[in-house]
């Protein structure tokens, strides 16, 4: 008998293992090995791009301190913190209320309604940032935060209503009917019993929007003047003639930590969230 076949059903050779575990390792270098880099930088002189190894023999946080007590990164974290956080709980609630009724609801139009929100997509940041632009200057919300989590909903809501759609989907009628029976409202029902059942889906789509807003530069750099976001100001470090690199880098590593703690914040629901609508009768 060969040993492909005393090999029982889905188990690797020990050359397949070699392989696949090489190829991880490799994978997961070129991932890490960048913001590693970054990291490394940022502890560095402002020099330390063009001579990696002044690093070593200086190491230090005087980057760090640069960017948090004499630059203007303190105002930029709190905008970025107001206008993501907005983002997430404003685009969440729509999002759901959109998903719950195209998927409860049946008005005319509820299918069309799904194809414009996956339409909407589709269109580039250079083709919608003048039409936004002038909008928001008529309804003068330009330099405001409502302003900028309004037009970050515009991307977020449509994406997060066919995820929480289809997750929608997974929950059985028959809540919804039990919940008429003890005189619920449709909006009580959809608050009081869905929501909860859909938290690993809700997880998911709050994660999605707070990285919507706090990662765009586009339009944060052209509608906000004054009220600089993390993702707008870092540029400033910069002129035509030099850049900081070491603040850059610097605000780099600070910037991801508010990402990486909603991130953990989620995680427990992520892979739930991704994965039910597709086990879920």
């Amino acid at each position: 008998m060969s040993a492909t076949t005393q090999r029982g059903r889905g188990q690797r050779g020990t050359g397949a293992s070699l392989a696949l575990h090489a190829t991880l390792l490799a994978a997961s270098a070129v991932a890490v090995f960048p913001v590693l880099w970054i990291v490394f930088i940022s502890l560095g002189p402002d020099s330390a791009w063009q001579q990696p190894g002044q690093v070593i023999h200086h190491l230090g946080l005087s980057n760090y301190r640069f960017v948090l007590l004499h630059s203007g990164f303190p105002h930029w974290m709190l905008n970025s913190v107001i206008v993501a956080g907005a983002t997430m709980v404003l685009g969440v609630f729509i999002a759901a209320s959109a998903g719950y009724a195209i998927s409860r609801m049946r008005f005319p139009g509820h299918r069309q309604l799904m194809w414009v929100f996956l339409v909407t997509q589709m269109f580039p940041v250079a083709v919608l940032i003048v039409p936004l632009y002038n909008l928001m200057a008529r309804l003068d919300l330009l330099d405001s935060y409502l302003g900028l989590v309004l037009v970050y909903c515009t991307i977020a809501v449509p994406f997060c209503a066919w995820m929480l759609k289809g997750y929608f989907d997974t929950i059985p009628r028959e809540i919804d009917e039990a919940g008429r029976m003890d005189g619920l409202s449709p909006f009580g029902t959809f608050w009081r019993l869905i929501l909860p059942l859909a938290r690993p889906g809700l997880a998911v789509t709050a994660f999605y929007s707070f990285l919507t807003a706090w990662g765009e530069v586009a339009y944060s750099s052209q509608f906000m003047k004054t009220h600089y976001t993390l993702a707008a100001g870092l540029p400033t470090y910069a002129s035509s003639i030099r850049a900081n690199w070491g603040a850059m880098t610097a605000g780099s590593v600070l910037i991801a930590i508010p990402a990486a703690v909603v991130f953990l914040l989620v995680q427990r629901h992520l892979v739930t969230g991704l994965t039910a609508g597709g086990t879920k009768g």
